[in-house]
């Protein structure tokens, strides 16, 4: 049996994951980054992560095909060109960790890494294209076509949430101004139920909030409208109709088979899934058409990096 090892490195923890020629997981493992720190360093403790798990699996490094490694940041050419939560500016990272493993690395941008995995093993099985839209602190994106990731000519590429889906709209921490990130964001919606609870003192928000603004989180406003709260069916309304625009900009570009919503606020399902595709399909340019894009949820969750990064190789 072939074994691969994927490595989804965080500015928090890094996670790795020993997976099968089939997309499975088999074991897992992780340490804390403890970033910022050199990259050897860090490199090191994946090493230790690595023979951690071929020693449990009773294989050896010779069984494992290739290692692939998820990070945040820009990767261009094998190095992580910028990572600001690693604090790494060109740091030649998959050259590192190949000379201490004696092993091909691969390296990817994490956002375009879980894309890849969500296709392979998750909510794209089947299907040979699919743009994954992340709504966490951040938005988060990966583009997957005829099952290669697109990252651009510059590594650069998939940066969806700061496409700009409001001229002149409000600021976003990129710089610039109506970014699909600052409307529809895990972020952006709890700072939108915060507004909508101190417009409205008799909102049920405060109730579920135990009338403290600030324990407000990215699922208070699915509650109150869940319990008929006017305010709270406003603040979740407003924010499907940005996300609609942010993923019909998408699909118009690409014409993807699956645009997969994953990060926290996806686990909201069908009470996001359903009212955004039907706010997408009324206004595609392709609705009479045999076939559409599929809008769904991510299956994978935190699994989608370390399968995506294990089967990088597969990609070539």
């Amino acid at each position: 049996m072939n074994h691969y090892i994927g490595i989804d490195l965080g500015g928090t923890n890094i996670a790795a994951g020993l997976v099968s020629g089939e997309n499975k997981i088999i074991s897992k493992k992780s340490v804390l980054t403890r970033a910022p720190r050199p990259a050897e360093q860090i490199c090191n403790d994946i090493v230790l992560l690595c023979k951690a798990l071929v020693d449990e699996a009773k294989i050896s490094m010779l069984d494992i095909q290739w290692i692939g490694v998820a990070s945040p940041g820009i990767i261009s050419n094998r190095v992580i060109k910028f990572a600001n939560n690693l604090q790494f500016n060109d740091v030649p990272f998959a050259d590192i960790l190949e000379k201490k493993l004696n092993k091909r690395v691969f390296l990817q941008n994490d956002a375009n890494a879980a894309a890849y995995g969500e296709l392979i093993a998750g909510a794209g099985v089947g299907h040979d294209s699919l743009v994954a839209i992340t709504l966490g602190t951040g938005i988060g994106g990966g583009i997957v076509i005829n099952r290669k990731i697109y990252d651009g000519f510059n590594g650069a590429g998939a940066e969806i949430g700061h496409m700009v889906i409001y001229a002149d709209g409000k600021q976003c921490s990129c710089g610039k101004n109506g970014c699909f990130e600052i409307y529809c964001s895990a972020s952006a919606i709890i700072a939108q139920t915060k507004e909508a609870m101190e417009y409205n003192h008799n909102s049920v928000m405060w109730e579920l909030c135990d009338g403290n603004l600030e324990n407000a989180t990215g699922k208070t406003a699915f509650d109150g409208m869940r319990r008929f709260d006017e305010s709270s069916t406003a603040v979740v309304n407003k924010f499907i109709e940005n996300l609609s625009i942010g993923v019909l900009n998408v699909i118009t570009i690409f014409q993807p088979e699956i645009v997969c919503i994953g990060g926290g606020l996806s686990k909201e399902g069908d009470t996001i899934i359903k009212p955004l595709t039907k706010l997408v399909n009324d206004k595609s340019l392709t609705k009479s058409l045999d076939k559409n894009t599929q809008i769904v949820t991510a299956k994978l969750y935190n699994d989608a990096g370390i399968i995506g990064a294990a089967m990088l190789g597969a990609q070539l």
